[in-house]
């Protein structure tokens, strides 16, 4: 055990800030691949940096689940379609088959249809010129925050949406005359989904069982309907399930 977690490396990363908390990833690396992560929210960014390792260290050494290339989902899972919130009314859901889909088809962890991408973003480019001239930031500010945030200092970089939406909404949380060399990250959507994917693969959940979670804690049928802040929440309640559930299995350490 030793040497499995002298080989190990950890990422720490300042998701969100407010006032009272602090909500930070770490994530566990092995031959520079990224094999597991947690998250902490606490008063506190080493109060929060703590959380998560410890949760971290749980997982770490819980008894280790057989390799496979797939997700360790031992039935089939019913058709993405069946579950599935239609962003658009005029959109039908296809019906469900009456077989099941074919084996070559990885299972569907997802509880709704994303939403696409809209092909006019000048509405949020005219929020962003607005949000930097009230906090004082010239192309210079902004662009140290860029870089420091997405790993390029110009906004027509920004290819992506949701990195996009990201960025202006983390400008429009922040008081006049931050510092771009200091300012939080935005969350960040994308990543923010693929942990929720991850979470419920390990919880061995079908999309009908996601729906039910989703519903019984936010009373809203799909994740596209949940703020960045909210999808952070669900994710961290998806945690302490997975916790909770190994607890009662006797997984624990």
């Amino acid at each position: 055990m030793e040497d499995q977690l002298a080989d190990l490396q950890f990422d720490v990363q300042l998701l969100h800030a407010e006032a009272s908390s602090r909500v930070v990833l770490v994530q566990v690396r092995r031959s520079g691949q990224v094999i597991d992560g947690a998250l902490g929210e606490a008063s506190t960014a080493d109060a929060a940096e703590d959380q998560a390792r410890q949760r971290l260290g749980e997982r770490l050494q819980a008894p280790a689940q057989p390799a496979s290339s797939q997700p360790p989902i031992p039935t089939p899972i019913p058709a993405p379609t069946t579950v599935k919130i239609a962003p658009n009314p005029q959109v039908q859901p296809k019906p469900q088959l009456d077989h099941p889909a074919a084996p070559s088809s990885p299972p569907a962890k997802e509880i709704e249809e994303p939403t696409a991408d809209p092909e006019d973003w000048s509405s949020e480019l005219a929020r962003l010129d607005l949000q930097l001239q009230r906090l004082g930031w010239n192309r210079e500010q902004e662009a140290v925050y860029l870089e420091r945030v997405f790993g390029h200092p110009n906004r027509n970089r920004l290819t992506n949406y949701a990195d996009l939406l990201a960025y202006l909404q983390a400008l429009e949380g922040f008081a006049e005359s931050s510092d771009p060399a200091s300012a939080p990250p935005p969350l960040r959507r994308r990543e923010l989904l693929s942990q929720c994917d991850e979470l419920l693969g390990r919880l061995e959940w079908d999309p009908v069982q996601g729906r039910a979670f989703l519903e019984q804690h936010f009373a809203l049928a799909s994740r596209q309907l949940l703020s960045d802040t909210q999808l952070l929440q669900f994710n961290m309640l998806l945690e302490s399930e997975w916790l909770s559930h190994n607890v009662d299995l006797g997984n624990s350490p």
